[in-house]
């Protein structure tokens, strides 16, 4: 273990060139990272595997008091008081009036239903969850939101991008020097120009002695100003894929609407107008075959039209005026029509007659004579028609519009089409069909969008004259499907000609004057006087499950047909009046029936249009009615049938009744609807007749054709009241039975007693598989609501309570678990079914009030008083000589109990196996009891004083089965109350195979009814304010044990045979552990936390796929962790000190006391940033996310992309929420809450190797870092230049050299962390950095070892890379959704290609990642699929693009300034230890790595400080040890003197002045800083593209202003040495903007420096810069001979210095040796004794000077000139 974690560590050592004999010293020392792992389980009692015992949590919190707290920190001892809330909630009324009956009292019936309708909803929510990210996620929009104004960083490479343009524009005025013959320019001009230009400005405090404690203190405050609080809000948010813990608010329960049309009907004209008209709409769906609306009848005739029926309709509602309907289409099809039918007043003639003036008569022809006189016999016929037959109608034509034409994207109906023509009008747009999940619909329906089309006015010109015996629905279907086909009959028939103008278009979302179909005013309805518009109800084409949510209660009546051919006697023009009777009277009959248009709102009585001369009519009439709350046996549909008089003859009534007939309406407690064939009697029934049905042939009575039934008719009903079921009725019947004690009762054939009735309800209970599931949803919450009802008060019968809790459980299941299967379209990413979801969030309530008492009952105790439990029979502690059999109560109900088992063990296999559970010797002697050593609470004793009665009478615990003999004599009634809660988690506990395997399926539906049961018991009982472990008796808490257990057992046995029920019920269990945090004992709730982690360490080591139980603890892991109170349950105040075990056990305490006698003083501190077991029991639930990341992060682990991406995802989204959350705003709160993860530095420092690598190795970065994998080809052996470079020992990576093969570097392994999680897990450690204490951080890092801190710097290195900002151009240019995602796919190849994960593993990923669909084939959803094209993000805009770099620029400088502080950290540890100097080496070098990239002037300017800071404090760091340091700060201070940014001049300036006087006051001059600044000058000039010379003048002339200025050095040498390399550094300066002016020109550029090398001959250090700036230039052109001679005569310079140090046998002579390459070498001769001293400070001080640069030097000519192909040279230079 030890050798491959100093193979992982490499990198480490490299980065921080360590040198040989310090890792020998450090070896010797404990090695290894404080982060807790395996090699050091040693030390630690408990490995990371296995999960602590926690903190006794209500112990502590109740001994450790927040008074004593300062303010801001109180809130994070203990949950707020008002943490829970009852919200009672108004039900959103869509009506003006509420939807309710006219009658004052009700049957239990409509009354349930009413409550059920009416109650307000009651909503008990966690107040603050709102802060957690369950419910509010953290996603893109809302961190656009926080990321609003942000200030807008300033970065050079911003303002250079800026200034490109302006600078191509101003390049011919640069004041510029013409070349001479000479290459130096004159120094006299030089000077001038300098003294010339003018300074930036001074910074204030630089010539300023201070003490550098001083000095510390003055830059962190400087450094907390202006800082960003929020550094995850800078971050883009996590990724909504892997938030498992998300779950929305359930949908407020609401009727069922579909897609809804609006049909406005404009006006009617006829060729000749004559009588009025009236109209009918309707929709029918051909494919089904069914008419899908109620009927919408218009009026559109004229005033005059309408006078002529004044005397039958003297009185006109409002309501009836109506000519605008909305339709409601929830399957929309292609098949959907809108059927148009005319009707006219009955008058003599069958329908051709009365059609004929309608088709021959022309308005054209009204000039002619004839004409005329037809016309007006004809209104005259009319007017006498309408006079005396006004109240009857006949049928007159019809026609259909194909809705497909009209919303279809071809375009409207084509006009070819001879029955209508269209005329196009608005302008709205073709979007695609909102689909709801349930719906399902094909691919070829797509287009069938009513939701949204373009509006369209018809005008329909052609009718179908009515047929009198084609009348009915199934002739009209045929002529609608024959209609589609191109040569259809009708179109070959004469048409009515007529002008109908109606418009058609999506309905508005809430438009005004519109009524309901019970005629309420539906809001808004501003005027009452307006003409409405109607919502015509919808009879949906297939079952809409939706549950009712208003009361309704309609009932329509179809007559068929009628055949009364063998009836004797004028019968021929018959109509079929219509009556709701209340009794037999006929005053009875009720004024319910709807009117139609033009007349009264309601009426007692409806006619049937009449078919003139036809004994045999068929119908299609439809009569609606608004039928009474309360129904009796006495209330019928009475059909009376009339024949009609149609010419007045003498003696002979207007109507003659020819039959009667009728339908009682309720049989049995249910309502009688269907289909019905009826019996029709030619005389009025006898008395009585109501209560009996048609069909019975009552003594002397006449009936039509001997009996026979010759009248069809179908009775159907919206109602929201009555079922239609028999299952549903037969079960709500015997509740009400049951309340109301109306013993006997006969239902059907069976009378119902006192000694059937529990069979018989356990029956229908049963029974109610058989329902069909529409009408279930549609009355679901009723149905819920009651067998509710019946576990917590169980019906007493004969004195004796009728336990019926087994089977309510077993229905609730079976229902609940069939509604999931059949409904998996709605449902959430939890398999949660939103109908049952919105039921328990806002309609389920624990009843209150109690059942009915029977007439002899006794006095019903009220709810508050002490509440006498009845649960189920419980045997916990029954003597074995006690049976169940001598219970007195008469339920057989109570699950067999199953034999003690012997072992614990066995005890779990019981509940596994489902067959029950004995809590004789379970609970309480296994190690689990209260006080055992594994003890789950803390047993209360004194909380049983409400059973107390229970007790006494037994020891068998049956807490209110009430013994009627010893309390009441018969026939009083004892009222049972149960806890619901309580009865679920017993029932669930006991349940047995089909059940038990039902419950499991949908186990979030009973864990959140129990849940909102539990809370609702708080807030009734007033329990919420007593202490949590008073809340609930013990026998409840060892059931929640007991399930939890179980149901853990489950998770860990069953993941690989069922995933997804696998995966459901790990996520339920977590949300229910979750919401038992904030109701139950929190020590307890933990215990079932570490109970569920041991089930599946159990089964981990068997596991065939350990990899998906770690996924599936890891989701359940973070459900529990976002609690909005995590940080509280975490006990973030707490000291780590060694807690009180939370048991007695002896062996605990004594294991824990062993643990903690060998720690020495600082393991306080130490423990907090490890995974000790005092942190993991402390802050329980950080420590499991923690240890969770730690053992994913492993290197040995099985660790695949997925699991890291979990593990990290879950750490940053809670770190976010923190965040985001204004409860924690306070810095102080802040900080104890990163006290909660300490331990993640660590592992992060572990995790180094693995971590994707950020840094760029561009030219201008000289990044000093070892090879990684991305710097080179892995594949042909190559390595970058920076790496050639720091092989022959460059301090800087100069020009580009070219590459050349060598044995691959020993670096750091490939990284098996993505991009993306790398840099979320480095933005989550930097997170810690910035909010964690200062002190507790430095008095860490004072107790780690070198290589620990340079791990830690190697991080910060890291951090700076990975945030560095990258541009506006950059970020133009990439796309970052598209990075993101191609990074996690190169990630997952990798996994595949190094064979990390398997084919069975991605699927199992793949399965995981499923569509929130649940099973539903995603194949047609494009817009879930994973392969759809991502259209998210395509083009940004120029706004969104400027807001991305201004929130990149921001996360760059905050991340890099928390580098900076965690720096300063370290360096203050170094200032109080001497020991650590080492690491000053290091920090520097993280200093100059974030100086080298592109930061903020606001960064820079504290970068800066510090490093002046770093410089004054360890100035022997710089110049008396290794130059390469002082080489790369220079380096770094000149590119800063030259940036085009004020401030960062400013600052860089003072630095480089104050880096030269520390200098000189070492040792009286400051040689070192003048060679190394005047080489970096050369350097930067000779290979930065963007070098501006104008903004380096201006900071030299700064550098001359502080010499100047400077008193205290005034009189010393310094000022005129400062001087002169200044007017030397300008120098330099003229010859570039020489080069510059030939930057195009490459041979007058290598010319150029040619001759400013030549310059240089005196100065070996600045001739080898400029040789090798040449050498790189040929290289960029390809010119490698060029090149390798370039880099000859470096060498050869090299060798003069190294020949005259010392003689050397195996070094060459100077650079004689090299003159057979090129004779030109020996102008590197000049360098000798008389012109310079090798022994001079600051003279060939560059790592070139060395036996290891000459190398360096030799093999890259070497290389170059092999690729020049000069083969011969390559043997004299080696």
């Amino acid at each position: 273990m030890a050798s491959s974690t100093n193979e992982r560590r490499a990198f480490a050592h490299k980065i921080n060139r360590t040198v040989a004999a310090e890792v020998r010293k450090q070896v010797s020392r404990e090695y290894g990272s404080p982060q807790l792992s395996k090699k050091r389980g040693a030390h630690q009692p408990v490995p990371l595997t296995e999960v602590v015992e926690p903190v006794d949590y209500e112990e502590y919190v109740s001994s450790h008091a927040p008074g004593a707290e300062p303010c801001p920190l109180r809130q994070l001892m203990e949950f707020p008081p008002d943490d829970l809330e009852l919200l009672l909630q108004d039900r959103e009324c869509t009506t003006l009036e509420p939807p309710l009956p006219e009658e004052d009292t009700f049957d239990p019936r409509v009354r349930d239903a009413l409550g059920v309708y009416t109650d307000d909803w009651l909503i008990i929510q966690r107040k603050y969850q709102r802060y957690s990210t369950t419910h509010t996620p953290h996603n893109s929009e809302r961190q656009r939101e926080r990321q609003r104004g942000l200030v807008k960083q300033t970065f050079e490479l911003d303002e250079a991008a800026a200034t490109d343009r302006q600078d191509d524009q101003d390049d011919a005025k640069r004041r510029s020097v013409s070349l001479d013959d000479t290459p130096r320019g004159s120094w006299a001009s030089s000077i001038f120009d300098l003294k010339n230009s003018s300074p930036d400005a001074l910074l204030p405090s630089v010539l300023e002695r201070t003490a550098a404690e001083d000095m510390d203190r003055r830059n962190a405050e400087a450094r907390l100003q202006g800082r960003h609080s929020d550094l995850l809000g800078l971050f883009p948010a996590p990724d909504e894929d892997e938030a498992v813990e998300r779950c929305s608010v359930p949908e407020v329960p609401k009727e069922h609407c579909g897609q809804r049309i609006m049909v406005k009907c404009l006006s009617l004209k006829f060729e000749i107008e004559i009588e009025p008209i009236f109209g009918t709409l309707a929709l029918y769906d051909v494919k089904e075959k069914k008419k899908i609306s109620e009927d919408f009848h218009f009026d559109l005739n004229s005033d005059q039209m309408k006078g002529l029926l004044r005397l039958h309709t003297p009185h006109t509602a409002i309501s009836t005026l109506a000519r605008s309907a909305i339709f409601s289409i929830t399957y929309p099809s292609a098949d959907i029509f809108l059927v148009i039918k005319l009707e006219k007043v009955l008058q003599q003639g069958d329908i051709g007659e009365s059609c004929e003036p309608y088709m021959v008569m022309k308005e054209s022809d009204s000039s002619k004579v004839t004409h005329k006189e037809k016309l007006e016999k004809l209104r005259l016929q009319a007017e006498t028609s309408c006079s005396r037959l006004g109240r009857y109608r006949m049928p007159f034509a019809w026609t259909a519009i194909h809705l497909v034409n009209i919303v279809s994207s071809v375009g409207g109906l084509e006009r070819s089409d001879p029955d209508s023509d269209s005329e196009r009008k608005g302008h709205g747009t073709w979007n695609e069909r909102k689909k709801k999940g349930f719906e399902r619909m094909s691919v070829g329906e797509d287009m069938c969008n009513f939701a949204t089309f373009r509006p369209a006015t018809l005008t329909v010109t052609n009718f179908f004259k009515q047929e009198g015996d084609r009348l009915s629905d199934e002739d009209l279907y045929k002529f609608l499907a024959d209609m589609r086909r191109p040569s259809s009959v009708l179109r070959r028939l004469r048409p009515v000609t007529a002008q109908l103008k109606i418009d058609i278009s999506p309905a508005p979302d809430s438009p005004h004057y519109c009524l309901s179909p019970e005629l309420l005013h539906v809001k808004p309805y501003p005027d009452p006087r307006v003409r409405p518009t109607k919502e015509v109800l919808e009879f949906p084409a297939r079952y809409v499950y939706t549950p009712h949510t208003t009361y309704r209660n309609l009932l329509y009546i179809y007559p068929q047909s009628l055949n009364f051919s063998s009836r004797q006697g004028s019968v021929r023009n018959i109509a079929v009046k219509v009556q709701f009777m209340a009794g037999e009277d006929p005053s009875l009959a009720m004024p319910v029936i709807f009117g139609k248009s033009s007349c009264a709102e309601f009426f007692t009585e409806a006619y049937s249009p009449v078919i003139y001369h036809d004994k045999s009519p068929e119908f299609y009439e439809e009569v609606k009615m608004k039928i009474p709350a309360n129904l009796t046996d006495n209330h019928h549909l009475l059909f009376t049938f009339y024949h009609i008089s149609c010419q007045p003859k003498q003696n002979t009534p207007l109507e003659t009744p020819v039959g009667y007939t009728w339908i009682p309406l309720m049989q049995h407690g249910r309502l009688r609807t269907g289909s019905f064939s009826l019996p029709v009697s030619v005389e009025k029934p006898p008395p009585s007749y109501s209560v009996l049905t048609p069909d019975v042939q009552l003594p002397g009575m006449k009936w039509v054709d001997n009996h026979k039934q010759v009248f069809n008719v179908e009775v159907t009903a919206a109602s929201s009241v009555h079922t239609q079921d028999p299952h549903l009725d037969k079960f709500f019947t015997l509740c009400y039975v049951l309340e109301e004690y109306s013993f006997p009762f006969r239902l059907k054939d069976c009378i119902i007693s006192e000694a059937n009735v529990e069979g018989e309800l356990k029956a229908s209970m049963t029974g109610l598989r058989g329902a069909l599931l529409d009408t279930c949803v549609r009355f679901l919450h009723q149905l819920l609501s009651k067998l509710i009802l019946l576990i917590v008060h169980p019906p007493v019968i004969a004195g004796q309570i009728v336990n019926l809790g087994r089977a309510a459980f077993e229905a609730m299941s079976l229902l609940v678990n069939q509604i999931h299967k059949n409904l998996e379209g709605n449902q959430d990413q939890h398999g949660r079914n939103n109908l049952l979801a919105s039921y328990i969030h806002y309609c389920f309530h624990l009843p209150t009030a109690e059942p009915a008492m029977p007439p002899a009952g006794g006095a019903t105790p009220a709810y508050e008083l002490p509440i006498q439990y009845a649960t189920l029979s419980r045997a916990t502690a029954r003597p074995s000589t006690l049976h169940l059999a001598r219970s007195k109560s008469i339920s057989n109900s109570n699950p067999d109990l199953a034999s003690t088992p012997t072992s614990p063990d066995e005890e779990v296999q019981r509940i596994i196996g489902s067959k029950g559970i004995d809590r004789s010797h379970s609970w309480v002697n296994s190690a689990y009891a209260p006080g055992g050593s594994r003890a789950v609470l803390r047993r209360n004793p004194n909380f049983t004083c409400e059973l107390k009665q229970a007790s006494d009478r037994g020891c068998n615990r049956m807490s209110a089965f009430v013994d009627s003999a010893t309390f009441c004599s018969a026939p009083t009634r004892q009222i049972a109350k149960k806890l619901l809660h309580e009865e679920l988690a017993l029932q669930w506990v006991v349940s047995t195979s089909t059940v038990r395997e039902a419950a499991l399926q949908q186990a979030w539906f009973f864990f959140q009814l129990m849940t909102k049961s539990m809370s609702h018991h708080l807030f009734l009982s007033a329990r919420i304010d007593l202490p949590r472990r008073q809340r609930f008796p013990d026998r409840f808490v060892d059931d929640i044990a007991a399930l939890v257990g179980a149901i853990s057992a489950d998770v860990a046995g069953r993941y690989h045979k069922d995933v997804e029920l696998v995966e459901r019920l790990n996520s339920s269990l977590a949300f229910f552990l979750n919401d038992l945090l904030s109701l139950m004992d929190r020590g307890f709730v933990f215990n079932l936390i570490r109970s569920y982690y041991k089930q599946i360490a159990n089964k981990f080591h068997t596991a065939q796929n350990p990899i998906s139980l770690t996924a599936l603890r890891m989701d359940f892991t973070r459900i529990v962790c976002s609690h909005e109170h995590y940080v509280t349950l975490n006990l973030p105040c707490s000291t780590l000190s060694p807690p009180a075990s939370p048991s007695p056990s002896t062996s605990s305490t004594t294991s824990q006391g062993s643990a903690f006698s060998s720690m020495h003083q600082d393991q306080g501190v130490a423990s907090m940033f490890e995974l000790s077991v005092p942190f993991r029991q402390q802050h329980f639930l950080s420590g499991l996310l923690l240890t969770e990341l730690s053992l994913i992060l492993e290197p040995d682990a099985e660790g695949v992309f997925f699991l890291h991406k979990k593990a990290i995802s879950a750490v940053h989204s809670l770190m976010c929420s923190h965040d985001a959350d204004p409860r924690y705003t306070d810095p102080q709160v802040r900080t104890h809450i990163a006290q909660l993860y300490l331990p993640l530095i660590p592992i992060v420092m572990d995790t180094l190797p693995q971590l994707h690598d950020f840094t760029d190795t561009s030219p201008a970065r000289g990044r000093h870092a070892p090879a990684m994998q991305d710097d080179g080809d892995p594949d042909n052996g190559t390595i970058s230049q920076s790496v050639a470079m720091a092989i022959a020992g460059s301090p800087l990576p100069h020009a580009k050299a070219p590459n050349f093969t060598m044995p691959t570097v020993a670096g750091r392994q490939c990284s098996s962390l993505s991009a993306e999680c790398s840099r979320t897990l480095l933005v989550s450690f930097l997170w810690v950095l910035k909010n964690a204490d200062a002190a507790l951080l430095e008095s860490w890092v004072s107790d780690l070892s070198v290589l620990q801190i340079n791990r830690l710097l190697d991080l910060l290195h890291l951090s700076v890379s990975c945030f560095e900002y990258k541009g506006k151009k950059a970020l133009e240019r990439i796309n970052s959704l598209t990075f993101k995602k191609s990074q996690d796919m190169k990630a997952r190849l990798e996994e595949a290609i190094l064979g990390t994960i398997g084919a069975r593993q991605e699927m199992v990923r793949r399965c995981r990642e499923r569509s929130p669909y649940g099973n539903e084939n995603v194949r047609w959803r494009k817009n879930v699929t994973h392969w759809r094209q991502n259209t998210d993000r395509v083009d940004k805009t120029k706004a969104e693009t400027e807001q991305e770099s201004v929130v990149d620029g921001n996360l760059a400088t905050e991340a890099s300034l928390v580098v900076l502080d965690t720096l300063e950290i370290i360096v203050k540890t170094v200032l109080a230890s001497e020991l650590k100097e080492s690491v000053l080496g290091g920090v520097l070098r993280v200093l100059l790595h974030s100086m080298a990239g592109s930061q903020s002037a606001l960064f820079l300017q504290h970068c800066f400080t510090t490093q002046r800071g770093l410089v004054f404090k360890f100035p022997e760091m710089l110049f008396e040890e290794d130059t390469e340091l002082c080489a790369d700060l220079c380096l770094r201070l000149l590119r800063h003197c030259s940036s085009s940014v004020g401030s960062v001049r400013s600052q860089a300036s003072a630095s480089l002045y104050l880096l030269m006087r520390q200098n000189f006051e070492i040792g009286n001059n400051f040689a070192r800083v003048k060679m190394q600044v005047t080489m970096s000058l050369s350097s930067l000039v000779g290979t930065s593209q963007n070098f501006n010379e104008e903004h380096l003048r201006r900071s030299l002339k700064t550098i001359l202003t502080y010499a100047e200025e400077d008193l205290e050095l005034r009189d010393s040498p310094f000022p005129e040495q400062v001087q002169d390399l200044v007017f030397n550094l300008h120098m330099i300066l003229t010859d570039t903007v020489k080069m510059k002016e030939h930057q195009q020109d490459p041979e007058m550029l290598i010319d150029l420096m040619y001759r400013i090398a030549k310059g240089y001959q005196n100065s070996p250090d600045l001739r080898l810069t400029w040789l090798q700036n040449m050498a790189g230039k040929h290289s960029e052109r390809g010119n490698h001979a060029e090149a390798a001679h370039c880099l000859v005569h470096s060498a050869a310079l090299v060798a003069e210095y190294l020949n005259m140090l010392e003689d050397c046998r195996y070094l060459p002579i100077g650079c004689v040796t090299f003159q057979h390459i090129s004779s030109n070498v020996l102008e590197e001769s000049a360098v000798s004794d008389d012109i310079l001293s090798p022994e001079e400070e600051g003279i060939c001080a560059g790592k070139y000077f060395s036996e290891l640069g000459l190398v360096g030097l030799l093999e890259q000519a070497a290389t170059s000139f092999h690729m020049a192909s000069m083969y011969e040279a390559i043997n004299e230079v080696l």
